[in-house]
C-alpha cells in the first residue's frame, strides 16, 4: 500500500519546485515518487491537548504553565511526569556516515534523520527529534548534545563516522545520566546476535561451539565482535582493509589494538579470505565483495550473513550454494538484518523504566527476546522476524525494562 502523503504540493509548488534541469523542466517529483513523498518533509508535531478556548489556552500556556514549572524547578524530576521528557529521543548526526552515501553533510542527511523519528515512532511508539548538526569536531559535538538533552530523555547517535563515533558515545554516556545509543553499533549488534542464536539453534550447535569471521572494523564490526563475545561465541576474527586484525600488526589504531585483545584467540592473520577457511560463521559490514573460492572453503553448514547494502558482499544465490543459513541487509531477501527491528524496542523498554543507560545487559535481553519472537516457526529462511511482525517492538521493549532493573540502572 503506497504511502499517504499529507503535505502535497500546492499548484505554486509543482510549478516552482526544483528541477533537475534548470527552468522550464518538470519537477523532480512529478516522475519520482521518492521526491513526492518527501515534499514538505516525513514528520510534522502534533499536540496532545486541545486549545479550543481561552480556557484552554490558560491552561496550557501562561498562566497555568506557571504553576508546573515553579514545581519542576522544586523538583526536577517531575519533568518526566509533566513534559515530554520521558518520552522523546534526540536523533543526532553531524552527517559524515550516512547510509551508503558517506560525508553528505548536515542538511543532506535530514531525510534519513527523519526516517528514523518516524521509524521510532511507528515500531516502538516513542517520539524522535532530528538533529543534524553542522560541525563534526568530537568535542564540539560532545558539547552540544551535552547543552540539548535536558529536553530528551534518550539520545540515538546516528550515522557518524568512525573512529570519532566510539569517543563521541563513551564521552556522552559519561556525562549524561539518560540513554545514549549508538544505533549504527549496538543496533546491528543486537539484531546480527539474535539471527546467529536462531541459527546455531536451527543447527543444533551452541555458540560456543562457532568461530566467526567478520569483514569490517568499522562501528558496527566492533560492536558486532564485542556483543558475540559476550554472548560466549567460540571465537571471532576481524578484517580491515589490510586483512585480520590481529596482535601482530603494527599499524592498528587504538579502537582495532583494543578489538585484537579480545577477538581472534586463535592467533589468525593474513587475509580475509584465509581466515574464512574452515570458519562457521560470515558476517559482512563492510560492503566488499567475497570471492565464490573463500566462502567454499568455509565449514560445512555455515552461516553467511552478507549485510552491505545494496549489495551484499556474498550474493544470496552464490551464498545457497554452500551455506545453511544466509541472511542479509536488504528487504527482498528472506532474514534481513535490520536494525529497526532493536532500537525502537530498546529506546522504549529504557525510557520506560527512565534508564541511566543502556548496558551490555539490556542489548543482550533485546537480542534473546528479538529472537525468541521466532519461536516454533524457525527455518533457514526465517531466523529474524519481520520489522512489521507486531510482537517484536512489545517483546524487545518489555527484556529491556525487565534487564534495566535487574541491572540496577532503572529509576522506577
Amino acid at each position: 500500500m503506497a504511502a499517504e502523503i499529507v503535505n502535497p504540493r500546492s499548484d505554486s509548488e509543482s510549478r516552482t519546485g526544483h528541477t533537475e534541469q534548470g527552468d522550464g523542466a518538470e519537477p523532480l517529483d512529478s516522475f519520482d515518487p521518492a521526491f513526492a513523498l518527501h515534499r514538505g518533509g516525513k514528520m510534522a508535531v502534533q499536540a496532545t491537548v486541545p486549545i479550543r478556548d481561552k480556557d484552554d489556552l490558560s491552561l496550557a500556556y501562561t498562566p497555568g504553565v506557571a504553576k508546573v514549572c515553579s514545581a519542576i524547578a522544586e523538583q526536577p524530576d517531575l519533568v518526566h511526569d509533566y513534559t515530554w521528557k520521558s518520552q522523546v529521543v534526540a536523533v543526532v548526526t553531524d552527517g559524515t556516515a550516512v547510509l551508503g552515501l558517506g560525508d553528505i553533510g548536515p542538511e543532506a542527511s535530514l531525510p534519513v534523520m527523519e526516517g528514523k523519528a518516524i521509524l521510532f515512532k511507528q515500531f516502538g511508539g516513542v517520539d524522535a527529534v532530528p538533529i543534524a548538526l553542522a560541525c563534526t569536531d568530537v568535542d564540539e559535538i560532545v558539547e552540544t548534545v551535552v547543552r540539548l538533552a535536558p529536553s530528551f530523555g534518550g539520545v540515538n547517535l546516528e550515522d557518524i563516522s568512525a573512529p570519532r563515533c566510539f569517543e563521541i558515545e563513551k564521552r556522552l554516556q559519561e556525562r549524561l545520566d539518560i540513554p545514549v545509543f549508538h544505533d549504527d553499533q549496538h543496533g546491528t549488534a543486537v539484531v546480527t546476535l539474535a539471527a546467529l542464536r536462531n541459527a546455531a539453534r536451527l543447527s543444533g550447535r551452541p555458540l560456543g561451539d562457532l568461530r566467526a569471521v567478520i569483514s569490517g572494523a568499522g562501528a558496527a564490526g566492533v560492536a558486532i565482535a564485542r556483543m558475540l563475545i559476550e554472548a560466549g561465541i567460540g571465537d571471532v576474527a576481524v578484517a580491515d582493509r589490510k586483512g585480520v586484525v590481529s596482535r601482530d600488526r603494527g599499524d592498528l589504531t587504538p579502537i582495532k589494538t583494543e578489538l585484537a585483545s579480545f577477538t581472534n584467540k586463535a592467533g589468525i592473520s593474513g587475509s580475509l579470505e584465509s581466515a574464512l577457511s574452515g570458519a562457521d560463521v560470515f558476517i559482512g559490514v563492510s560492503g566488499g565483495t567475497v570471492p565464490e573460492p573463500a566462502v567454499a572453503s568455509m565449514a560445512e553448514g555455515a552461516f553467511v550473513f552478507a549485510m552491505a547494502n545494496p549489495n551484499p558482499e556474498v550474493h544470496p544465490e552464490i551464498a545457497h550454494k554452500y551455506a545453511a543459513v544466509v541472511a542479509t541487509g536488504r528487504s527482498d531477501f528472506p532474514n534481513q538484518i535490520n536494525n529497526v527491528l532493536a532500537f525502537p524496542g530498546i529506546f522504549a523498554g529504557a525510557l520506560q523504566v527512565r534508564a541511566s543507560r543502556i548496558t551490555e545487559g539490556m542489548k543482550l535481553a533485546a537480542a534473546e527476546a528479538l529472537a525468541s519472537v521466532v519461536g516454533d516457526d524457525l527455518a533457514a529462511d526465517y531466523v529474524i522476524p519481520s520489522p512489521f511482525d507486531e510482537r517484536v517492538a512489545p517483546a524487545v521493549t518489555a527484556a529491556v525494562a525487565a534487564a534495566a532493573r535487574a541491572e540496577g540502572v532503572a529509576r522506577r
